[in-house]
């Protein structure tokens, strides 16, 4: 599992937004960020803390990337004909563990990345374990007949807190998801705003 998923709340704190808009986040409770200064008083961020922040915001949503993970997915947004920051969006929602999550198979994002390293998910018939293999446009993914009934993708379904994104066509009685389009900034269901253009002024000066 991720190196991250015992301590994936303290991104929440730190940044002071619930990321993932779960009800434990401890976000609901206490705003501030944590540590024994976390109380401390805010001062105005400098332009290039706004940019680092939107950056480890986003690359943490996704599981926390490494930076040399998420340095190559943004120079292939930036090379991708059109805008660069719905480029980004967009393929990071087309990775197989993003997915996996948006179809409601698993409840957390970084479960989702677990669940497709242990080989629970085929794309198109065939077992994928690669959580940052790419899904293409009209690749049907499905949870393995022998992993249906596991608790924790039973307990994924009946999440009231989210719901399944209109880029794809999820029939949770088969536990298959068919991606129908790639999908832009404004499709994607954030539970707190994503500012792609500050992350491409992040990459653009460091």
């Amino acid at each position: 599992m991720t190196k991250r998923t015992s301590a994936k709340y303290k991104l929440d704190r730190r940044m002071g937004e619930n990321i993932w808009g779960r009800p434990k986040s401890p976000v609901n409770r206490r705003e501030y960020g944590p540590g024994q200064h976390g109380q401390r008083r805010k001062g105005k961020m400098s332009d290039f803390g706004l940019q680092l922040r939107a950056k480890q915001k986003l690359k943490g949503y996704y599981g926390d990337l490494t930076e040399k993970q998420f340095r190559r997915i943004f120079a292939e947004a930036e090379r991708v004909r059109g805008d660069t920051g719905e480029n980004l969006i967009g393929l990071l929602e087309r990775r197989l563990d993003a997915v996996v999550y948006r179809a409601k198979f698993v409840p957390t994002v970084f479960a989702a990345r677990q669940f497709v390293n242990h080989g629970h998910v085929t794309v198109n018939g065939k077992k994928v374990n690669v959580p940052s293999y790419r899904v293409k446009e009209g690749d049907v993914i499905e949870v393995r007949d022998k992993s249906k009934q596991m608790a924790l993708v039973l307990e994924a379904a009946g999440l009231p807190e989210r719901d399944v994104p209109d880029y794809m066509d999820v029939d949770h009685s088969k536990m298959a998801c068919t991606f129908v389009r790639t999908p832009g900034l404004g499709d994607v269901p954030y539970p707190v705003m994503m500012e792609p253009n500050l992350v491409i002024e992040y990459y653009a000066q460091n």
